[in-house]
């Protein structure tokens, strides 16, 4: 990556839980010119809309299932085409999490001439830290926001972001964790050894330490690959 002309990429991965939005935040302040794409938000504006495709993926979300997955496909590699500048780097946060998608996505990167570009930051954290954290963690009624349970953010009351009422999320109980865990274990991770196969370099950080020691942890890692 050295002597590269395109900015670095980064592809944030982890369990739910693991703090990857509060991370993707503080990566975009230090790096300044990374286009951030959070699939979150992206499945957030489709649902907002009143097409077929909206309300069956709102219906979907609000349940804490997975859309087809094709349809993240083509959300992100929207926003890509249609955004990104030659200059700028990519921050994928929260994606790919399927096989097909990591294929997908790694040979976008591939047409872009970014794949050599690329880093994975993976925070890594424990089953049952990330199960005391999503049972605890909130949500913005406005903007839809997630309020991690670490830190600073246990003392939040009303939404950082926007100033919304905050509401705990329907599908936060132990059981629906766990079942989100078990799927990530089973798609997320797979699509994860893929990426890892094909040569893109695998950053873990430990994602169970304070905030800002893991973004100081995952700084030390990026260094010698933004030289």
């Amino acid at each position: 990556m050295k002597g590269s002309k395109k900015p670095l990429n980064f592809i944030v991965l982890g369990p739910q839980g693991c703090g990857k939005g509060t991370q993707a935040k503080l990566l975009l302040k230090h790096f300044k010119n990374i286009y951030n794409i959070a699939s979150g938000d992206l499945y957030r504006n489709l649902s907002a809309t009143d097409s077929d495709t909206g309300r069956r993926v709102k219906k979907i979300v609000d349940a804490g299932g997975l859309s087809y997955g094709g349809i993240a496909t083509m959300l992100w590699m929207h926003e890509i085409a249609f955004n990104v500048k030659e200059k700028q780097g990519i921050l994928a946060d929260g994606f790919p999490r399927r096989a097909d998608e990591a294929q997908s996505f790694l040979e976008f990167l591939k047409f872009l001439e970014r794949d050599k570009n690329t880093l994975i930051i993976l925070l890594h954290i424990s089953e049952q830290e990330a199960i005391n954290r999503l049972t605890k963690r909130r949500i913005c009624k406005k903007c839809g926001q997630l309020i991690p349970w670490v830190g600073k953010y246990k003392t939040i009351t009303v939404c950082d972001n926007c100033g919304g009422e905050l509401a705990t999320r329907t599908d936060d109980d132990a059981d629906g964790i766990r079942r989100r865990l078990a799927w990530y274990k089973e798609s997320a991770v797979p699509a994860l050894n893929y990426l890892k196969k094909q040569g893109l370099p695998l950053l873990k950080i430990n994602g169970e330490q304070s905030i800002e020691n893991v973004f100081q942890d995952i700084l030390k890692a990026v260094k010698k690959y933004a030289k």
